[in-house]
């Protein structure tokens, strides 16, 4: 049996955090940052725990993060 590959797009952009949960970049700050609110942008900051539905598919691209 080949081994599984891991994507490469998900390994560069999430983490799994020591406790299963995957931790990725926040959403919503690529441009456009004139029209979002100053709390938007603070609170945007660093990095956000998926949802679980989300992780569920990050996940399946990281056969070996668990």
């Amino acid at each position: 049996m080949p081994k599984m590959k891991t994507k490469s797009s998900a390994k560069k952009r999430f983490k799994i955090s020591a406790t299963g949960k995957v931790i990725g970049g926040q959403a919503g700050k690529r441009h456009g940052m004139i029209k979002r609110t100053k709390k938007f942008i603070r609170d945007a900051r660093g990095t956000t725990v998926l949802s679980e539905p989300d992780a569920k598919i990050i996940k399946g691209f990281m056969p070996y993060d668990r």
